[in-house]
């Protein structure tokens, strides 16, 4: 017990309990006391509550053979050249230090071009190896050291870092490492954290746990320096250059990914996923005369519609409708327009072809034209309940103007065009408008995507969508 702190007998006893339990019935590697004293500690030495959390998260281990991760798994040179972070020295108590520059990370980019999994497995890697660093220093300074200290930059934190899909996968991502890793965040030190950063902690802080949530410490500006600041926690030795310290810390600089380094929804969709079980993209196919659209219930007014898709072939028309009715799907055996039968995959058209436009449904965005390579992400506030519908659809550069019956030579290459398909794939989110409303107000002189996301929409039938879309 030298190495596990001062614990009281009862602590002391729970631990010999559950290690002897663990003896008597679990099949596989036995983890070590430092590691089942975690899980007690989370669960404030609750011997039931502490067996189940400790079992579900032995059994994910044994199921992802999370114990070889170290060994086995090759970070690709992407990371090892955008991912802004890195291991430097300890803090004053003698805890590794991880330091991140977030700020400086393309996030976006780095999810589209190598996936969910890849940053899973890479920060799970940064974990085990934060146990193993605990375990030397243990060692080095004579005296328990059971978790690290972490320090963020985040200067240069935009709205770019708020992109949903990239929030989204660092939702999942602590929600792993909650159920995996607890009581191993000694301290989180936040520094130059800028006025958009009350936004990111909306989304992140409810998926936290209260006892870690009580380890932050936020720092706008340069508010790190002085008394109270970076220097009660490190010594000023240790503090990185690009902190004022005069201790070079060995970081890539980050920098945006290459698009032309971006996979496809395919790809993505594609990949053997172990830690997670799904791609946050889908992809669709839009053929002439047959538009993709996605049906979104709304029951709450002023709820955040928000999109990001990729035009990967061709030319789309982007729009949103509206209507108090739900739309009913197409018969299968329906025939298309003209009484031609499709000629290739049919989407579900959710518009029916006898609704009228101004009388059934509305459209409450401006059509968005985007072409071919065209990343888009936006959002929409929405006005009223009732049913949305995103569509995209074939644009067409060229129209016909003449009155006259088409020949069939026109209609002939028509219908080869119509053969040609347009491919996206996209991501979608509704987001419930409490949830923003409070951490928005302060950023509303900012000019990108969702810095409208509190604002009242005061045009008819329109709800600042040149505010809200950026490509």
């Amino acid at each position: 017990i030298r190495y596990l702190g001062d614990l009281t007998p009862l602590q002391e006893s729970c631990l010999i309990r559950l290690r002897q339990w663990l003896q008597e019935t679990h099949k596989g590697k036995i983890p070590k006391d430092q590691h089942v004293l975690r899980f007690l500690k989370a669960r404030d030495f609750n011997m039931d509550k502490a067996k189940d959390f400790l079992c579900q998260s032995l059994t994910w281990r044994k199921q992802h053979q999370v114990d070889f991760l170290m060994d086995t798994w090759e970070r690709p040179q992407l990371l090892q050249d955008y991912y802004t972070g890195g291991w430097h020295h300890h803090d004053r108590d003698g805890r590794p230090l991880y330091v991140l520059r977030l700020g400086q990370m393309d996030t976006k980019g780095l999810v589209r071009a190598l996936g969910e999994e890849a940053l899973l497995r890479q920060v799970l890697t940064l974990n085990e190896e934060g146990l193993r660093r605990c375990e030397e220093n243990t060692r080095v300074f004579g005296r328990p050291i059971s978790c690290w200290t972490c320090l963020v930059d985040l200067e240069g934190l935009n709205m770019r870092h708020l992109w949903r899909p990239g929030v989204k996968a660092l939702l999942r991502i602590i929600e792993v490492v909650e159920a995996n890793y607890p009581e191993t965040l000694g301290r989180l030190l936040i520094l130059r954290a800028p006025r958009v950063f009350p936004v990111l902690w909306t989304l992140v802080s409810p998926l936290i746990n209260e006892n870690t949530r009580k380890k932050f410490l936020v720092y706008a500006g340069n508010d790190f320096q002085g008394h109270g600041g970076l220097e009660d926690y490190i010594n000023r030795e240790v503090i990185p250059d690009f902190l004022g310290g005069n201790c070079m810390c060995d970081l890539p600089e980050g920098g945006t990914v290459p698009k032309s380094l971006y996979r496809t929804a395919e790809e993505l969709e594609n990949e053997e996923n172990c830690f997670l079980t799904d791609s946050i993209y889908k992809s669709a196919n839009i053929f002439k005369g047959a538009p993709y659209e996605v049906l979104i219930e709304i029951t709450e007014a002023s709820s955040v519609i928000t999109w990001d898709f990729d035009v990967s072939k061709g030319d789309v028309v982007f729009n949103i409708y509206h209507s108090r009715r739900a739309p009913q799907p197409p018969k299968r055996d329906t025939l298309g327009a003209h009484g031609i039968a499709s000629l290739g995959p049919v989407n579900t058209q959710l518009i029916d072809r006898s609704w009228v436009l101004g009388r059934d449904y509305s459209m409450v965005e401006k059509a968005l034209i985007c072409r071919e390579g065209e990343s888009v992400q936006g959002s929409h506030i929405t006005r009223w309940p009732g049913f949305y519908i995103l569509q995209w659809r074939f644009h067409s550069s060229t129209t016909s103007t003449a009155s006259s019956l088409p020949r069939v030579d026109d209609v002939l290459a028509s219908l080869q065009v119509s053969s040609h398909k347009c491919k996206i794939m996209y991501y979608t989110e509704v987001l419930a408008s409490h949830d923003f409303r409070g951490s928005m107000t302060s950023l509303e002189s900012c000019q990108s995507g969702f810095s409208q996301l509190s604002a009242a929409t005061t045009s008819s039938g329109q709800s600042c969508a040149s505010s809200t879309v950026s490509r």
